[in-house]
């Protein structure tokens, strides 16, 4: 009978170089409180996420031309977050239903703007709160934000600055991010996410050129909003950052 081919020996096992260690850190109760908001949002409500972008050619002509002016007025740089927030305001004030909140059988309307927005800070990203916003113009919004984002920096933000909030504003764009769909923060309805503004291709009169674009992200409570508001409530966020005279008239 034919004899078997022994078999190939067994590579010799190679032993992972460098250190492999591993630490525990306790979660901060900061943290901590985010984690489980953030988890509560998937489990409790029906989240939906509806799209839209926007050209941001005219609100960047808007801080070209104006921002020594406005840095040589309140000592601040001008940016494009207080357009944002007060345009967003706007709109939740003509579409209550995206600023509400469903509270056991009962729905919480209210007649006040209190938007979060999202902060870098030495444990994270943390959502301090701007209240109040529809009854602030753009240039106390963005000294309030400016004034918060320095906290945050130096890690003085506590809990009671992110307590309340009736919406959301997260700008994934400062980090980079194309597109993202933002997770509700909860007790709230809504949460609009920005992002990175991009050269890209658009037909404007029959032509296409190049304008800087955003993709814009609004994640809702299905229960409560419908698609025609969302949609609505972008479309509107929308011809206000295309056209900013619209935010000082409230149109």
């Amino acid at each position: 009978p034919k004899k078997e081919a022994a078999a190939p020996a067994a590579a010799p096992k190679k032993e992972a170089s460098g250190e492999r260690s591993e630490r525990r850190v306790k979660m901060n109760r900061m943290r901590s409180r985010i984690a489980q908001r953030l988890k509560d949002a998937q489990n409790e409500t029906a989240m939906l996420t509806t799209f839209q972008e926007v050209d941001m050619s005219a609100l960047m002509a808007l801080r070209k031309t104006h921002k020594d002016a406005f840095e040589a007025k309140y000592g601040s740089r001008m940016g494009f977050m207080g357009a944002f927030i007060k345009a967003s305001a706007q709109m939740l004030v003509d579409i209550p239903a995206v600023n509400a909140v469903i509270e056991g059988g009962d729905v919480i309307y209210r007649d006040y703007v209190d938007v979060s927005v999202a902060v870098a800070s030495p444990r994270g990203l943390v959502v301090p709160v701007l209240r109040n916003v529809e009854s602030k113009n753009i240039a106390e919004i963005e000294l309030e934000l400016a004034d918060l984002a320095n906290r945050a920096r130096s890690d003085q933000i506590a809990l009671e600055d992110m307590a309340g909030g009736t919406f959301t504003i997260s700008n994934g764009g400062v980090f980079g991010s194309l597109m993202g769909t933002p997770i509700i923060n909860m007790p709230q309805s809504a949460v609009l996410g920005m992002h990175a503004t991009k050269p890209r291709a658009v037909v404007v009169d029959g032509q296409v050129v190049a304008r800087p674009m955003m993709y814009l992200a609004l994640t809702y409570d299905h229960r409560l909003i419908d698609g025609r508001e969302a949609a609505t409530f972008l479309v509107g966020l929308r011809e206000r950052i295309q056209d900013p005279a619209r935010m000082l008239l409230d149109l």
